[in-house]
């Protein structure tokens, strides 16, 4: 499904290059829940963001599916992260001005459903992850446990082939994380999601299927 060859990122530094990453060459299989590991400022979230779409990688080559990334215009690459990707922040990333309700359906906005699908695939998603008496709150009136599980929702509404989550857990206490993490698992085995995610945990680490680890950019 995914498949890295040579991937590299740098940033310019003064006449040379600081590198973040280096050749990494991955594959990841549909419906696989992969874990990268590392310690901080191995390049996991660089990684993250590039398989998410959020950077472009300096060297190599990158494909989702049949499609080379690399090759696509901003707004085709777009098109995919929005028909197809779902991404989960550490720090939530909810907009703060809209509600609960609000904030899940943007995603389907974007993909142009019409009003009564977008109604029904919201309603279905407050009601799986147990939010339907949060729908009217505003992000600042939940705890972070449950701003967390809007970001989950939001993540899953559009029925994305593969959620990214970037150190999902990392702003919880560990009942709440075990709850994240638990829903992570479900969404894998009995949807069929294919989720990566970025992680410091050992515990987190093991709700997936294989580790990946990085250090100082190279796979270890």
């Amino acid at each position: 499904m995914i498949s890295l060859r040579n991937i590299s990122k740098y940033y310019p530094a003064g006449f040379g290059k600081t590198y973040v990453l280096r050749n990494i060459s991955l594959d990841i299989a549909q419906g696989e829940f992969v874990s990268i590991m590392g310690p901080s400022g191995s390049g996991k979230s660089t990684l993250l963001h590039i398989l998410g779409l959020l950077e472009e990688a300096s060297e190599g080559e990158y494909l989702f599916g049949e499609t080379p990334v690399q090759k696509l215009s901003e707004k085709k690459r777009t098109e995919l992260h929005r028909g197809h990707i779902g991404f989960v922040f550490q720090a939530y990333h909810l907009i703060d001005e809209l509600t609960v309700y609000e904030n899940i359906e943007t995603p389907l906005l974007y993909k142009g459903l019409s009003g009564s699908e977008r109604k029904s695939k919201v309603a279905d998603t407050l009601d799986r992850f147990n939010i339907v008496g949060k729908k009217d709150l505003f992000p600042t009136q939940l705890s972070g446990g449950q701003q967390q599980l809007v970001g989950i929702a939001r993540a899953v509404v559009a029925e994305p082939k593969v959620i990214f989550a970037d150190e999902p857990t990392g702003n919880l206490h560990s009942e709440q994380a075990k709850q994240i993490m638990e829903l992570f698992r479900k969404l894998n085995q009995e949807d069929g999601v294919t989720i990566v995610q970025v992680t410091h945990s050992e515990e987190n680490a093991k709700f997936g299927n294989r580790i990946i680890n990085l250090k100082d950019g190279w796979l270890d």
